[in-house]
């Protein structure tokens, strides 16, 4: 059958038209980080969504030249320590006109179970007007079947005053279902910043 479908039922060719009620982000929660040492979403991520958007809104470090990172759990939140491999690279520019576009093998994971960095080429400032913004884009963390497969964006002005544009992909090494993610710095506290989760319905 070919033309215009009704709906998407995974069994007709031609032009495919969204499912009804679907394609919408459902707001979830909100943290608001107040000298925190992190920011931990330990419920809300489950099987009622195939994919979480965690959207960063003036992420500011207390302490400079740091990292923002992140890591899963399949524990709620009791450990944070899933293996990981990614690949990070990013783009920047200095108020001096300094630039270059890279690879961060530095951040790259191997089957680390570290935090993933979501910052590169670079650390944030502490400056007062200097913060940063960005999403993590999650898929399917209650699928007990496959790896779990993430990508991230993050721009911030960093020290020595360069804006930075990271981005970062990878999976999380693990069929077992992440029920909670993790936000620190790699040192020192997030002073201020708002992290939203949102899931979509498909």
């Amino acid at each position: 059958m070919s033309g215009v479908i009704a709906q998407n039922l995974n069994r007709h060719s031609g032009l495919i038209k969204a499912p009804e009620g679907g394609g919408a982000w459902n707001f979830i929660s909100k943290v608001t980080a107040s000298a925190s040492a992190d920011i931990s979403f330990t419920s809300g991520i489950d099987s009622t969504y195939r994919e979480y958007l965690f959207y960063f809104v003036n992420i500011h470090p207390g302490t400079t030249s740091k990292y923002f990172t992140f890591n899963g759990s399949i524990d709620s939140g009791s450990n944070y320590n899933i293996a990981k491999t990614t690949y990070v690279y990013g783009a920047y520019n200095s108020e001096a006109d300094d630039n270059a576009l890279t690879q961060d093998s530095g951040s790259d994971l191997a089957q680390g179970t570290g935090y993933q960095r979501l910052t590169t080429h670079g650390t944030m400032g502490t400056d007062n007007d200097m913060s940063g913004c960005g999403f993590l884009h999650l898929f399917n963390p209650g699928d007990t079947t496959f790896v779990k497969h993430f990508i991230a964006r993050f721009g911030f002005s960093g020290v020595e005053d360069y804006m930075t544009d990271t981005h970062v992909a990878g999976y999380l090494n693990t069929t077992s279902a992440i029920d909670a993610i993790q936000f620190k710095m790699s040192g020192g506290n997030i002073d201020s910043g708002d992290i939203f989760l949102h899931g979509l319905t498909t």
